[in-house]
Protein backbone atom coordinates (compact mmCIF):
# COMPACT_ATOMS: atom_id res chain seq x y z
CA UNK A 1 0.00 0.00 0.00
CA UNK A 2 1.57 3.46 -1.16
CA UNK A 3 2.08 6.16 1.76
CA UNK A 4 0.38 9.21 2.09
CA UNK A 5 1.78 11.89 -0.12
CA UNK A 6 4.34 14.16 1.91
CA UNK A 7 4.92 10.84 4.37
CA UNK A 8 8.66 11.34 5.66
CA UNK A 9 9.90 7.65 7.71
CA UNK A 10 11.46 8.40 10.52
CA UNK A 11 14.38 6.22 10.45
CA UNK A 12 16.02 6.96 13.91
CA UNK A 13 12.75 6.37 15.57
CA UNK A 14 12.44 2.90 13.94
CA UNK A 15 16.31 1.86 14.77
CA UNK A 16 15.36 2.75 18.30
CA UNK A 17 12.34 0.28 18.21
CA UNK A 18 14.45 -2.47 16.47
CA UNK A 19 17.09 -1.95 19.40
CA UNK A 20 14.22 -1.69 22.25
CA UNK A 21 13.24 -5.07 20.35
CA UNK A 22 16.64 -6.77 20.14
CA UNK A 23 16.41 -6.67 16.43
CA UNK A 24 19.49 -5.22 15.89
CA UNK A 25 22.14 -2.81 17.27
CA UNK A 26 23.06 -5.39 20.29
CA UNK A 27 25.66 -7.11 18.88
CA UNK A 28 26.11 -11.23 17.97
CA UNK A 29 23.23 -11.67 21.22
CA UNK A 30 20.36 -9.44 18.93
CA UNK A 31 17.53 -11.57 17.56
CA UNK A 32 18.92 -10.75 13.85
CA UNK A 33 22.55 -12.00 14.67
CA UNK A 34 20.80 -15.36 15.92
CA UNK A 35 18.57 -15.70 12.95
CA UNK A 36 21.75 -15.40 10.96
CA UNK A 37 23.58 -18.06 12.84
CA UNK A 38 20.63 -20.26 12.72
CA UNK A 39 20.60 -20.11 8.51
CA UNK A 40 24.17 -20.96 8.66
CA UNK A 41 23.50 -23.71 9.84
CA UNK A 42 20.41 -24.89 8.33
CA UNK A 43 22.32 -24.19 5.01
CA UNK A 44 25.64 -26.42 6.13
CA UNK A 45 22.88 -29.18 6.89
CA UNK A 46 20.62 -28.64 4.22
CA UNK A 47 19.72 -27.54 1.07
CA UNK A 48 17.65 -24.44 0.57
CA UNK A 49 16.11 -23.48 -3.07
CA UNK A 50 15.97 -19.54 -4.00
CA UNK A 51 12.61 -17.83 -2.74
CA UNK A 52 12.95 -20.06 0.69
CA UNK A 53 13.95 -18.73 3.94
CA UNK A 54 14.64 -20.66 7.58
CA UNK A 55 12.01 -20.33 10.13
CA UNK A 56 11.79 -20.51 13.78
CA UNK A 57 8.95 -22.86 14.85
CA UNK A 58 8.21 -21.26 18.09
CA UNK A 59 9.51 -17.36 17.70
CA UNK A 60 12.86 -16.66 19.64
CA UNK A 61 10.72 -13.89 21.44
CA UNK A 62 8.76 -16.13 22.95
CA UNK A 63 11.52 -18.64 24.37
CA UNK A 64 12.02 -20.60 21.08
CA UNK A 65 15.40 -22.09 21.03
CA UNK A 66 17.97 -21.12 18.09
CA UNK A 67 18.88 -24.76 17.47
CA UNK A 68 17.92 -26.52 14.23
CA UNK A 69 15.23 -28.31 15.97
CA UNK A 70 13.47 -25.33 15.89
CA UNK A 71 13.95 -24.49 12.37
CA UNK A 72 11.93 -25.41 9.31
CA UNK A 73 12.54 -24.41 5.72
CA UNK A 74 9.51 -22.04 4.37
CA UNK A 75 9.05 -20.43 1.04
CA UNK A 76 9.45 -16.21 1.94
CA UNK A 77 6.37 -15.60 0.94
CA UNK A 78 4.91 -17.62 4.07
CA UNK A 79 7.31 -16.32 6.03
CA UNK A 80 7.42 -12.56 5.65
CA UNK A 81 3.31 -12.04 5.92
CA UNK A 82 0.71 -11.15 8.59
CA UNK A 83 -2.22 -12.98 9.79
CA UNK A 84 -4.83 -10.76 8.05
CA UNK A 85 -8.94 -10.45 8.93
CA UNK A 86 -11.44 -11.51 6.44
CA UNK A 87 -11.50 -7.77 5.39
CA UNK A 88 -8.04 -7.65 5.09
CA UNK A 89 -6.79 -5.82 7.46
CA UNK A 90 -3.87 -7.09 9.93
CA UNK A 91 -4.67 -8.81 13.42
Amino acid sequence: MPSSPGYVRDYAQEYAGQKARGESGTGSRSGNAKRKRLRRMVLKRRKIREGEEVDHIRPLVKGGKNTPGNARVVPASKNRSFPRTKTGGMR
